[in-house]
């Protein structure tokens, strides 16, 4: 076990803080690295750091993880950086191996996707919801901590300023104390002091607003719906003659669905205990929609009947409860470290759902940024210089590859009909053949990235 040091000290050097520190002539705590944000990314990042040996401090201004997960699924080179932090085999059996995917339109399989195929040591991608993934970090973070939670929560960041030395967060907490402020209100600013900050707090981050880096728009957006339904039997698309892995046109449990139907697509992929999430492409973003609603677009464009009548209480409960309306148009962040603050995550890159690329794009930027940071730390002011420099220059050229790869997803998803329907289905049929299914395999399973 790897315990993290004690937060070095750093003079109030600041009449330049304002009053509030002014009057503060002892020595303050800083950490090595603050983390805005405990996301599945900010956790994962926090672990890695602090794995390191590096003192982190993580601030999230919710009171409590979400309930819903909009992340599900978890690919090889993920799983990878798992692996590093001893937590791959808890994941694994936590979760459901998704092993392949099949691409459907009017009853008729296109194309079939072999994970396996893209080789490597996970030959598959496995399927966990993000509150599952989010407990095995806080848990793995307070063991590698020392037993110590890093992470304070309803603290909300309000201002950012980077001094020679180090970084200056003003936050404001509803319930909690931070920092060495403790005896004021608990509604008035409070100062967090770290060598290097870094925005994991998403797309909306206040972050990368406060230290100046654009957030550029990348497509147009493109609204879903989702919901989560259990069945004890996998669906079944088309004729019982018409090829399929099982019986048919029965998917099998750990395969995933991509029906690229004449309205638009139809996803569905394996959850834990016998649950599949259903994603579905709309013409709007609609919030007042129901759980009938979307049922009735997989019914109307699959033919896939979804157990509704059947459920039990408990489990319409679950259903009503993930029902999620949501548009995604893809950012880029214009860059993702400026002087002693770095992006990563939803905060350096947003990129659409199709595919399942966000969380684990984060965590490969994690696993980049952590040794970045530790020769920050350790190398003083000329390697941090180069090592964050460098950091920017790979990630955001893996954002553009990812955001480029999602947009191609987001075309074969749309809507088709006529010529383009026939163009788009010969192109999924072509995509699913040798030689192409081996390098398609490695593409969506974010290889290289």
């Amino acid at each position: 076990m790897v315990e993290s040091p004690e937060p070095r000290t750093t003079p109030d050097d600041a009449a330049t803080d304002g009053a509030t520190d002014g009057a503060a002539a002892a020595a303050r705590p800083i950490a090595d690295v603050a983390i805005v944000g405990a996301g599945p990314v900010g956790l994962l990042l926090a672990c890695l750091l602090v794995q390191r040996g590096l003192s982190v401090t993580v601030l999230e201004a919710r009171g409590q993880s979400s309930e819903h997960s909009r992340a599900i699924g978890i690919h090889p080179p993920g799983i990878a950086v798992l692996a590093q932090l001893g937590l791959a085999d808890a994941a694994i059996a936590a979760g459901t191996p998704i092993f392949r995917g099949e691409a459907w339109c009017d009853g008729e399989l296109l194309g079939a996707l072999e994970i396996g195929e893209a080789g490597g040591r996970y030959p598959f991608v496995l399927s966990l919801p993000q509150q599952g993934t989010e407990r095995l970090l806080r848990d793995r973070l307070t063991e590698l901590n020392g037993g110590v939670d890093p992470v304070r929560r309803e603290v909300r960041v309000t201002g950012v300023s980077q001094r020679s030395e180090y970084v200056q967060l003003t936050t404001k907490a509803s319930h909690i104390s931070v920092g060495s402020d403790a005896g004021t209100d608990a509604a008035s600013p409070r100062h967090v002091l770290a060598r290097y900050v870094v925005g994991a707090d998403g797309a909306r981050s206040r972050v990368r607003e406060l230290a100046g880096i654009r957030w550029v728009a990348a497509g147009k957006a493109q609204p879903y719906l989702m919901a989560d339904f259990r069945s004890d039997q996998p669906p079944r698309l088309g004729p019982a003659e018409s090829g399929g892995d099982s019986g048919g046109g029965r998917l099998a449990a750990t395969t995933a669905l991509l029906a690229f139907e004449r309205g638009g697509v139809v996803e569905s992929f394996p959850l834990p205990g016998g649950w599949r999430r259903w994603v579905v492409l709309t013409d709007r973003l609609w919030h007042e929609a129901g759980v009938a609603d979307l049922a009735g677009i997989v019914r109307d464009r699959t033919g896939i009947e979804l157990p509704m009548a059947s459920a039990s209480d408990e489990e319409r409960e679950r259903t009503d409860s993930s029902l999620s309306a949501f548009a995604v148009r893809q950012h880029l962040a214009s860059r993702m470290a400026a002087g002693r603050i770095a992006l990563l995550g939803d905060a350096a890159h947003e990129v659409s759902p199709i595919g399942g690329q966000g969380m684990n794009l984060g965590w490969l930027d994690a696993a980049a940024l952590a040794p970045a940071l530790e020769l920050a730390v350790r190398g003083g002011h000329d390697l941090s210089g180069r090592a964050l420099h460098e950091y920017d220059l790979r990630r955001r050229f893996a954002a553009r590859r990812a955001v480029a790869q999602a947009a191609f997803n987001m075309q074969i998803g749309r809507e088709a009909s006529g010529p383009r329907l026939g163009v788009r289905n010969a192109l999924v049929r072509v995509l699913g053949r040798p030689p192409f299914r081996a390098l398609l395999a490695q593409a969506f399973t974010m290889r290289g990235l």
